[in-house]
């Protein structure tokens, strides 16, 4: 906060403790509860979320370490944007890549 100086808005979740230190620091006047307010925060956890458990089925970081490499290739390969493509684009898209991963497999 030092760096970006003090916030317009502090967007919170609708739980009521969070009242309390906002009127403490005196912020309460811009403290923002809503229901959707708070999907950009949560949302970008998302990707680090999903890696994390994956990571918790494995005992051994080695084989971790294994599945996360041949992963995200895999996953990079068939991340295809689809939000932002057409669904034409994006049915292209699609083909290719399991074309390429077909001819991976046969070789």
């Amino acid at each position: 906060m030092k760096r970006c100086g003090n916030p317009n808005v502090v967007v919170t979740g609708r739980c009521p403790s969070y009242r309390a230190p906002m009127k403490m620091i005196g912020n309460e006047g811009r403290q923002e509860t809503g229901r959707h307010f708070n999907n950009r925060a949560e949302n970008s956890h998302v990707p680090f979320r999903r890696r994390e458990r994956a990571m918790s089925r494995f005992r051994r970081m080695r084989s971790l370490q294994k599945f996360v490499s041949i992963d995200s290739s895999v996953y990079n390969h068939f991340n295809l944007e689809k939000h932002v493509n057409s669904r034409k684009r994006f049915k292209q898209k699609c083909d290719v890549a399991l074309r390429e991963w077909r001819d991976l497999l046969v070789a």
